[in-house]
């Protein structure tokens, strides 16, 4: 079965809506697989100072996990099955090993109005076109 792994910004609906609307499009016309991901960033070493490994990684999972539930709404909401993970990591790569790893033919990220990080390093969509690289079997969707 053909993937498509959804990468969830918590930071715009708008933009993870964007997304899972696409993917549910997607989803109606083909038989396909959705997976949602949500990436935490790896905190800083001083962060890291004030709390044990296990307990640090568990917070981050369960706000990961609370970041995920607009995207999951909206999926429920259409009655699209899905799975969602929340990883641990930087944004462009992970989502990128995290596409590999599950098997995604399509990457999905809602569309992104100009940003100045987006203008300096590339969106996020872009940044994971680069690091699939070209002739990859992956299509990346999105700003």
């Amino acid at each position: 079965m053909r993937q498509i792994l959804i990468a969830v910004d918590p930071h715009s609906p708008a933009r993870t809506r964007s997304a899972v609307e696409q993917a549910v499009r997607i989803w109606r016309e083909e038989f396909v697989g959705i997976r949602l991901v949500r990436v935490q960033p790896r905190l800083s070493g001083h962060v890291s100072m004030f709390f044990g490994t296990r307990e640090l990684q568990k917070m981050q999972l369960e706000e990961g996990a609370e970041e995920l539930k607009f995207a999951q709404g909206l999926l429920d909401a259409g009655g699209v099955p899905y799975t969602s993970t929340v990883l641990i990591g930087r944004s462009a790569e992970t989502i990128a090993q995290a596409a590999r790893e599950f098997g995604c033919d399509r990457i999905l990220f809602g569309e992104e109005g100009p940003s100045l990080a987006g203008r300096m390093f590339g969106s996020l969509a872009e940044q994971v076109r680069h690091l699939l690289g070209p002739g990859t079997a992956y299509q990346v969707l999105g700003s």
